[in-house]
C-alpha cells in the first residue's frame, strides 16, 4: 500500500481530514518506530516502505515501549488533534498496518509493545 492509500484508509476509518490523517499517521508510525528495537523498526520499514519508518540513529537492541495513554497524549500534542481523535487515529493506523502486514507480521510488531496496543485495534473491529 502506498502512502496516499494509507492516509486515505486512515481518513475513512476516523472521519479526520486527509491532512489530519496524514499527520496522525506520521506521528503514530514515528512513535511506534521509536519504541521498537532497531531490528523490528528496520523490518517494519521494509514491510511498509511508503511510510518511511526509520530506526533511530543510536543502536538499540531492545524495545523501549511506553504505555498507550502516554503514546496517545504524545500523538495528540504533536498533531493538535484531541486525545479522542488521536486514539481513533492510532487505532486506525494500527488496523491498516494489520491489513498491510498480515496477522503474523502484525503480531510480530505488537509483540514489542504493551498488549493494550493490540487491544486498541481489536476494540475497533
Amino acid at each position: 500500500m502506498d502512502q496516499r492509500g494509507f492516509f486515505r484508509a486512515v481518513a475513512e476509518r476516523t472521519g479526520l481530514s486527509r491532512e489530519e490523517s496524514a499527520d496522525v499517521t506520521r506521528a503514530v508510525v514515528e512513535g511506534l518506530g521509536n519504541q521498537l528495537s532497531d531490528g523490528e523498526a528496520n523490518r517494519l520499514a521494509g514491510d511498509l516502505p511508503g511510510l518511511a519508518v526509520r530506526a533511530r540513529q543510536r543502536r538499540r537492541t531492545e524495545a523501549h515501549p511506553i504505555r498507550l495513554i502516554e503514546f496517545i497524549r504524545a500523538v495528540s500534542k504533536r498533531t493538535g488533534v484531541s486525545e479522542d481523535e488521536a486514539r481513533a487515529g492510532a487505532a486506525a493506523v494500527l488496523a491498516v498496518m494489520r491489513e498491510a502486514l498480515g496477522d503474523d507480521g502484525f503480531r510480530h510488531l505488537t509483540g514489542q509493545l504493551p498488549a493494550e496496543y493490540a487491544g486498541l485495534v481489536q476494540a475497533t473491529g
